[in-house]
């Protein structure tokens, strides 16, 4: 009884860590989609030049847009003629920072690793950009054949021209966005907990003792499953707590957002073979190159990490925490799918 209360102690502590972040992440999301025109940015991403890496990279960070939902607009962005660098860099780029993940990074992490974050993740993107432009010859996409792996409507490319509206905002923010990382974030919070409750301490101890061992291990672990920008945050808050260092955790901050098996099909399918060499090369060995100066440049960054039940939370906070929390419920157990 009392590891299951210290577990939902665990729970609700991190819960409060992101929540408030979380909803007013979703809520510039649903502001964002209404303010930035889709046909601006398919006319900016350019052809063969690093200049389109870039601008694919930058357009595609605030973007409210997961690893499973990017795949249509990049699929899109392609058939209208933007280079396959462009396409790739932007499928790296957008499932790593939405607005709503920069924001709990910063609640969870501080706002140097979030700037940390935010820039590595551009540079990977325009690596495997530019990469993709020199070195693959790329594929035509069969223009018969969508390409998606969610069926609602935060997959859809399209967009017309509205005025803005507070109920649209809304509605988008929480119905679309927020019902989309609902269920990882909700196990992601599982075993976030779990892990601060029944980690012990000497595996973390030993991993750190031979830091490329940890490295490599965490980018397998999360290279090909689905973990969301947003729900990965609790677990590497709990896997930091639990005396991981913060290069492993930026690795898989990293590598599992930005990667997927699914998301994988789909580079193979519409961009080639060596596209998937260049995205999967780039994603990791880079990711391997930024933990490890991580560590080795800002070794206690994330040191103050600590899941226990001093810390002191306002009622805002708590709100924020209810309203998540029932959010989710409402998503996983009674909306009909």
């Amino acid at each position: 009884m009392q590891t299951f209360t210290l577990f939902l102690e665990n729970f609700w502590i991190l819960t409060q860590d992101m929540a408030i972040y979380i909803i007013f992440g979703v809520l510039i999301t649903g502001v964002l989609k209404q303010i930035i025109p889709t046909d601006f940015i398919k006319n900016h991403l350019g052809r063969d030049n690093l200049g389109s890496a870039i601008k694919a990279s930058i357009f595609g960070i605030p973007l409210p847009l997961c690893s499973c939902s990017v795949i249509p607009f990049a699929t899109s962005l392609k058939k209208e003629g933007a280079s396959s660098g462009s396409v790739l860099s932007f499928l790296i780029s957008t499932p790593i920072t939405g607005a709503d993940s920069i924001l709990a990074t910063y609640g969870f992490f501080g706002w140097i690793f979030t700037i940390y974050r935010v820039v590595t993740s551009l540079i990977i993107a325009v690596v495997a950009g530019v990469l993709q432009n020199l070195f693959a010859k790329v594929d035509d996409i069969d223009e018969d054949k969508e390409i998606s792996c969610c069926a609602n409507s935060s997959c859809s490319d399209k967009k017309t021209k509205e005025k803005f509206s507070l109920k649209v905002m809304f509605d988008y923010a929480i119905n679309d966005i927020f019902k989309d990382f609902a269920k990882p974030l909700f196990f992601g919070l599982i075993l976030g907990s779990l892990i601060a409750t029944f980690m012990p301490q000497n595996i973390m101890e030993h991993l750190n003792e031979n830091r490329m061992l940890a490295y490599i291990l965490i980018l397998i672990f999360s290279m090909p499953l689905y973990i969301c920008a947003t729900a990965s945050l609790p677990i590497a808050a709990s896997l930091i707590a639990g005396g991981l260092s913060g290069g492993a955790a930026f690795i898989l901050l990293s590598a599992g957002p930005a990667t997927n098996s699914v998301t994988m099909g789909v580079v193979l399918q519409t961009l080639g073979k060596k596209a998937l060499v260049i995205y999967l090369g780039v994603i990791g060995i880079f990711s391997l190159i930024f933990g490890y100066l991580l560590d080795l440049y800002f070794p206690n960054l994330l040191s103050g990490i600590i899941i226990n039940d001093n810390e002191e939370f306002s009622i805002v906070h708590t709100i924020a925490s209810i309203l998540m929390l029932g959010f989710m419920m409402k998503f996983l157990f009674l909306s009909k799918r």
